[in-house]
């Protein structure tokens, strides 16, 4: 379960690299003030994921709970940030046909985030089981 956990979060992490990579090449941090997702939040999400990341390999190579709790501790803000950068998202989705000026993550592809947040939910799923020891 643990190496299904590590290949779900490399899925999310790879959604979540094009998202931030689109969010950049198109303004994000050119023009923070046209972007309803600040900056901080941002790449406080990308920082938390990746250190969780690197947590988590870390336990799969040395096998400590204590490790698996904190990549699981590490993915809760991770979470929350998610689920608030959503929330921001949502309004500027719906407003893409309105003809205003397109904020950079109005290029997002619906897909994308879709798949994101699918296999983000998967990943804190299956490290929480990891973590409990279901599996092992």
């Amino acid at each position: 379960m643990g190496i299904a956990a590590l290949i779900f979060w490399l899925l999310t992490a790879g959604g979540g690299f094009f998202l931030l990579g689109t969010w950049i090449a198109r303004g994000g941090t050119r023009q923070p003030n046209s972007t309803q997702l600040p900056p901080p939040v941002l790449f406080g999400h990308f920082a938390l994921a990746v250190a969780g990341l690197i947590v988590w390999i870390v336990y799969l190579v040395v096998d400590s709970t204590a490790l698996a709790w904190t990549a699981f501790i590490l993915l809760i803000p991770v979470a929350l940030l998610g689920f608030a950068m959503l929330l921001r998202w949502i309004p500027v989705y719906r407003d893409r046909s309105a003809g205003t000026a397109e904020p950079p993550e109005g290029h997002f592809p619906v897909a994308v985030v879709a798949g994101h947040g699918v296999f983000a939910v998967t990943t804190v799923v299956l490290v929480f089981l990891t973590a409990l020891g279901v599996g092992s």
